[in-house]
């Protein structure tokens, strides 16, 4: 079977090509993929090319498909897993697989033949055996290709801990009940965190949000707010940190929120040093921080105050991508209507616009960019829809239904795209 997939030969060479896929094994899978977000994580992997951790060595002679928040249909199933997948069944994928000899590879970063960005592919026979893709039964694909990115941001609350005073024990999770803060945290991230702090099992009392744009800041009030966040016992409050702008929120009027406590844990999403250190500023006795954000430098590094870690026991951790579980804990809250990760996309296109949207990503302005893989469209901002559809019929119904459900991609959007939109 022939495939359109996008693949990465080096740095920044990206090639939508059409190649034949080789006939599956007994112990592989045929898919069909439907939509896949774009994630920061595979803009960082064009521009490094092999030096990228994930991505092997010799990929200018053997191409990765890149993409890896990809949500599908099963096409057909090898001999190995008739018992436990049939065609027909729609899926995403956990791409951390942490293979033992292998913890690195991933899909999307380090396989020929399977990546979101892609019409059909191949799933190898680790994906199943390390129980990493998930059965989805979601209404619209573009929330399952969401659950890869939430996955990460719900890892990174169970990732944080605390620790018991005068034991060698560690508690792990958010403190509930206590005092978080979110920094730079209204990018598609950050809403998503937003999201899972407001609505999951284990809420701060406490959740502070910060930005130095207020258009940013308005959006996410509008989507995540106040009102709701107390219904569900979580005390919001967002504010703008350019202090040229708004010098009323220094580090120290917002330490006033917390009574000067100071925060439990704070989670930094975006890798710029001077939010890094407001960060370790912010935290409290036993304070965790979070560094969410990969940055792309190397040799990335900031301030930490040493003489808090030894008297104050504040900490850092790291996280990098979530785990089957917290995929299938964010796939469970969002069948409960919990948890809707809408507000993280801004933008929608076809496989073709995959390629320059990669290698741009950090220049266009907005949140996730959804792509569908078996349509031709170029990418679109959901707020240029309305003017797009005063000479485009189809962009019209488009922006008539992202305007009923408050600005927000949705199922009835996606359904409506992939019945009308050209074929790739």
């Amino acid at each position: 079977m022939k495939t359109k997939a996008v693949r990465l030969y080096g740095v920044n060479d990206l090639r939508l090509e059409e190649f034949e896929l080789p006939e599956i094994k007994d112990d592989e899978i045929l898919a069909k993929i439907v939509s896949d977000s774009i994630c920061m994580s595979t803009h960082k992997a064009a521009m490094q090319g092999k030096n990228h951790k994930r991505v092997p060595d010799n990929v200018a002679e053997n191409p990765v498909i890149v993409g890896h928040e990809f949500c599908g249909v099963i096409e057909k199933v090898g001999a190995k897993w008739v018992d436990k997948y049939k065609a027909g069944d729609k899926f995403t994928i956990q791409p951390a697989l942490n293979q033992k000899d292998d913890p690195l590879a991933a899909p999307g970063y380090s396989f020929k033949y399977i990546g979101g960005d892609a019409t059909y592919v191949v799933i190898p026979a680790p994906v199943m055996e390390l129980n990493c893709l998930l059965p989805y039964n979601g209404e619209a694909f573009f929330y399952g290709s969401l659950s890869e990115p939430m996955s990460c941001i719900i890892g990174g609350f169970h990732a944080n801990y605390h620790t018991t005073r005068g034991v060698y024990e560690h508690k792990m999770g958010i403190v509930e009940g206590g005092n978080c803060a979110i920094l730079a945290g209204v990018g598609p991230m950050g809403l998503g965190a937003i999201d899972y702090a407001i609505h999951g099992d284990r809420r701060p009392g406490l959740l502070v949000v910060t930005d130095i744009d207020d258009a940013r800041l308005e959006r996410a009030a509008k989507i995540y707010t106040v009102e709701d966040a107390a219904k569900n016992g979580v005390k919001l409050v967002y504010l703008n940190t350019n202090t040229q702008a708004h010098p009323e929120n220094t580090n120290e009027n917002i330490l006033k929120l917390t009574d000067g406590k100071g925060f439990d844990d704070v989670f930094v999403f975006a890798p710029v040093k001077p939010v890094v250190e407001q960060g370790d500023a912010l935290l409290g006795v036993d304070g965790c921080l979070n560094f969410f954000a990969g940055p792309t430098k190397t040799d990335f590094s900031a301030m930490f105050n040493f003489y808090n870690v030894h008297y104050s026991s504040t900490h850092i951790v790291g996280t990098s991508g979530g785990n089957t579980d917290d995929m299938l804990e964010f796939v469970d809250l969002m069948r409960q209507g919990r948890l809707n990760p809408s507000a993280m996309i801004t933008h929608v296109g076809g496989l073709n616009a995959v390629v320059n949207t990669t290698i741009d990503l950090d220049k266009i302005p907005g949140g996730k960019k959804l792509v569908y893989t078996h349509i031709d469209m170029p990418l679109t901002a959901l707020s240029d829809m309305a003017e797009l559809g005063k000479n485009d019929p189809m962009m019209a119904e488009l922006a008539a239904i992202v305007e009923k459900y408050n600005g927000l991609w949705s199922a009835e959007a996606e359904k409506y795209l992939l019945a009308h939109e050209k074929q790739i």
